[in-house]
């Protein structure tokens, strides 16, 4: 573990291209989220991939209790649900999944091959009353920072370009992402203009941003800043700043739970309770099991 791993994320924009971007690498909390189950490596790292998405988009909001969901469904599929969300710097996720019909897929999967024609849900839940928006793309790419590219293209009509690299071994898994997109005149509450992906300001950092290694974007010795400078140096100007920290944030609770359970009926709370008397809660995203005495009627 280094200290370039357990860094806030970097938030940056470019004013002379209309950019702006993000750059996350994940160490710590990444093993925090991952470590509550026990996944095969291949599941390991399609949720570290999502883990590592949702933390570059949820920087993108504003820090005001709103929430990003990131949530992946398939029929049929070897992955049935993936879910992670994030919230003020919290985050949280898991996966269900039929463990014997993986086994028979070998050590690395295609994205097809887990999810089979799924798709992924992408919602933005705004504080404050600002309203909810959803967008729904296939999974029909080859990995999910790509079908989260098609998302901003289709559902926000806003170019970017995503980078997710990670790598594991016997420490544990490490990530790191990478987001840049262009941001069109007219963006502050006007008509969006010149949205388009041969856009020139667009073209000239896209090209910049896809020169981006596995490597570097995992080099522990080069910091976020560092990253910034060798691709854009020679820009007029690059403004950097610290995000949130991130950390992982289950939001489970024993009150909560309670107020659920007091809302079922005494015949079906019987029915829930186990042979010690208490009604057992699992939470699927850190796997806690809260006991739960049945609720009286209020």
């Amino acid at each position: 573990m280094t200290a370039a791993f357990d860094a806030p994320p970097v938030l940056f924009t470019l004013p002379d291209r209309n950019a702006r971007g993000r750059f996350v690498r994940l160490d710590t909390v990444l093993n925090d989220i991952l470590g509550a189950h026990d996944y095969p490596t291949a599941i390991k790292h399609v949720l570290a991939e999502a883990i590592t998405l949702v933390a570059l988009m949820g920087s993108l909001m504003k820090q005001d209790g709103g929430q990003l969901t990131m949530q992946a469904q398939t029929e049929g599929g070897i992955v049935e649900l993936l879910v992670v969300d994030y919230r003020d710097g919290e985050l949280r996720g898991h996966v269900r999944f039929d463990r014997n019909r993986l086994a028979q897929l070998g050590a690395n999967p295609s994205l097809f091959a887990l999810f089979g024609k799924g798709y992924l849900a992408i919602t933005f839940d705004q504080s404050f009353g600002k309203g909810r928006y959803q967008g729904i793309v296939p999974l029909d790419d080859v990995s999910l920072a790509a079908a989260c590219e098609s998302y901003f293209c289709q559902s926000e009509q806003v170019p970017t370009l995503i980078r997710i690299a990670i790598e594991s071994d016997s420490r544990g898994c490490r990530s790191a992402g990478y987001l840049v997109q262009h941001l069109a005149e007219g963006e502050e509450g006007r008509e969006r203009l010149h949205v388009r992906l041969d856009h020139p300001e667009w073209e000239h950092v896209a090209i910049l941003s896809a020169t981006l290694s596995h490597g570097e974007l995992l080099d522990p010795a080069v910091d976020g800043r560092a990253l910034l400078w060798r691709l854009f140096h020679e820009e007029d100007e690059v403004r950097a700043s610290d995000g949130t920290v991130l950390t992982k944030g289950c939001r489970c609770n024993v009150d909560h739970i309670r107020d659920v359970i007091g809302r079922f009926p005494q015949s079906e709370q019987a029915d829930m309770v186990s042979d010690n008397g208490m009604i057992v809660v699992d939470c699927a995203f850190c796997s806690r099991a809260f006991q739960i005495a049945p609720v009286a009627p209020g």
